[in-house]
């Protein structure tokens, strides 16, 4: 793949790039960080291909270009306003860029529009040129029209421009956020494979760092020196030498300051084999592999080779979450993971963290249910384990009567069956639906279920590994009242109270107002101007009862 990506950076270059170069001063690549990124392409996933090819890519960027990088569903699920700005646009964010894209754990929606309009923003499109670069493998989630933005943003900018590159979009899914270029004059590129998706990116890329024509042809670059810097790490002191092909491995080196402390920042760079060159001088340098770290001073001397060894400190945690004894690993188990009390990370599903030795604390969530477990681990040692979390899954269907299931809303709350000493439960969890299922810890429960006027609890138990089908039959109907106008309607249980009142079952307004109702006897008051109307009905399981309320009957308050 590396070879491929090389032969197309030549390409692109020896072709002057044949695709119209980018005219704009200052760009912002957004790279999808949406949960889809996950997608393997010829085995590889999408995002681990982007990670890659930005990181050769940006590499050759001028160091005047000013380039900035943005990612959105990269934090959370759920979430239409998860943008982030990464890397500000600035000259020489190139490393910064590949780095931040390294971090990236991609598991959210795709606010396509959004971003696209916040980068516009930030470039100040409606005063001076602005080009946005979209990497996407996704659609619009988040209920906004690209095309009318995009329409939008040309109409506003000076010199605006979308592209837009597709990861295996199918062609109608691509013609939906292709009017994004079209609409700015930009250019929609499709791949729908490891190779296309590697020219793709590629040529898009090196088009924002040929954004800037350059008035004469540079001379030759002269020869680079051989390296005098070449560092190495290990986990524990003793250990062996950490082998890294695929960006684990970050060296990061600074200036330093007055104080000793780290001062400027000066570059990133990646992998067990860096080889690179600095002027003669004193620097700090910092090894990271996933969350262990080490900090030294590195002094560069003319005409030797400094060849520092860093000792990180950390530990392999290796967690397989699982709902059950033999059953198949839970791909949205969450494992939040502390160290020494302070929060490191949480990850999703199987897990292979590099993290720091010492007192670990972790968390592994599926569904409801959570189990912790604590580690003393050594440096260089590595935990490998299962974790059972325990859970079944109880799944809730709510029927009107036997045979006819509720289509509608219906509000469902699980509590732990046990009561405190003053009463209450436990809420476990809560949901909208009449099919519902819930991941929950071997135990008794409660579901609290509430349909307009119809409510009540529904004990049942769950196994672990274990399907537990609980119905809830609600044995209600539906009463449809009617009115002139936007009438005050209140339904009241048929019965009186010893004190004579009546239990309210529902309230609301016409001129068309529906609640489901127990099967029973009920009154209907209907205030029609200074008039009441009370009218009694009979509520059937799994009937529906229409009422009709005439202006004209009715009863003074």
């Amino acid at each position: 793949m590396r070879i491929v990506r090389n032969f197309l950076l030549a390409a692109v270059a020896a072709l002057g790039l044949a695709l119209p170069a980018v005219a704009a001063e200052r760009a912002i690549i957004v790279l999808d960080g949406s949960g889809s990124m996950w997608a393997q392409i010829d085995g590889k996933a999408r995002i681990t291909i982007a990670r890659e090819t930005l990181h050769e890519v940006l590499a050759t960027l001028p160091g005047d270009l000013e380039l900035g990088f943005m990612t959105y569903g990269h934090r959370e699920k759920g979430n239409c306003a998860d943008i982030e700005m990464l890397v500000d646009p600035a000259a020489g964010t190139g490393a910064a860029i590949a780095a931040a894209a390294d971090g990236i754990n991609p598991k959210g929606m795709t606010p396509i529009s959004d971003a696209v309009r916040l980068a516009a923003e930030d470039l100040q499109f409606t005063e001076q040129k602005a080009t946005v670069i979209l990497i996407t493998d996704g659609l619009e989630t988040c209920e906004v029209d690209p095309c009318a933005l995009a329409a939008d943003l040309e109409s506003r900018g000076i010199d605006f421009t979308t592209h837009v590159l597709g990861f295996g979009l199918s062609d109608d899914e691509g013609q939906q956020v292709a009017c994004l270029a079209e609409n700015t004059g930009g250019k929609y590129l499709s791949a729908n494979d490891g190779d296309a998706l590697v020219e793709a990116l590629t040529t898009t890329v090196a088009q924002i760092a040929q954004a800037e024509p350059e008035p004469a042809p540079e001379p030759e670059p002269e020869p680079v020196a051989d390296f005098n810097y070449k560092p190495t790490a290990s986990l524990s002191e003793g250990g062996p030498d950490l082998a890294s092909e695929n960006a684990d491995l970050v060296w990061e080196w600074y200036k330093v300051a007055a104080d000793g402390s780290r001062g400027d920042y000066i570059g990133t760079d990646y992998n067990s084999d860096f080889e690179g060159s600095l002027e003669p001088g004193d620097y700090i340098m910092t090894a990271t592999m996933g969350y262990a770290s080490a900090e030294q001073p590195v002094t560069i001397a003319a005409g030797k080779v400094a060849a520092p060894h860093f000792i990180l400190n950390g530990a392999i945690l290796k967690l397989h979450p699982r709902p059950s004894e033999g059953a198949e690993v839970d791909d949205n188990a969450s494992i939040e993971i502390r160290s020494a009390g302070e929060y490191v990370t949480t990850n999703y599903g199987d897990t292979n963290l590099v993290v720091p030795a010492g007192a670990l604390e972790v968390d592994v969530s599926i569904g409801e249910a959570t189990v912790a477990r604590s580690y003393d681990v050594a440096a260089g040692e590595t935990i490998d384990e299962d974790v059972i979390v325990g859970v079944g899954v109880a799944r809730l269907t709510s029927l009107y009567v036997q045979g006819m299931p509720v289509e509608t809303d219906i509000f469902v709350e699980v509590f732990e069956a046990a009561k405190a000493i003053d009463g209450s439960r436990k809420s476990v969890a809560y949901q909208y639906g009449g099919d519902l299922s819930f991941e929950l810890p071997q135990g008794d429960y409660v579901a609290a279920y509430r349909l307009g006027g119809a409510e009540g609890e529904v004990p049942f138990s769950v196994r672990t590994a274990e399907l537990s089908e609980v119905p809830i039959v609600l044995d209600a109907g539906i009463l449809s009242v009617t009115t002139p106008g936007d009438n005050y309607v209140e339904v009241f249980g048929a019965a009186r109270s010893i004190d004579g009142n009546r239990k309210s079952f529902h309230y609301g307004y016409g001129p068309d107002l529906q609640a489901a109702l127990p099967a029973g006897d009920y009154v209907v008051a209907t205030t029609i101007g200074d008039a009441v109307t009370e009218t009694p009905v009979t509520i059937k399981g799994g009937e529906r009862f229409e009422l009709t309320v005439e202006a004209a009957a009715g009863k003074t308050k």
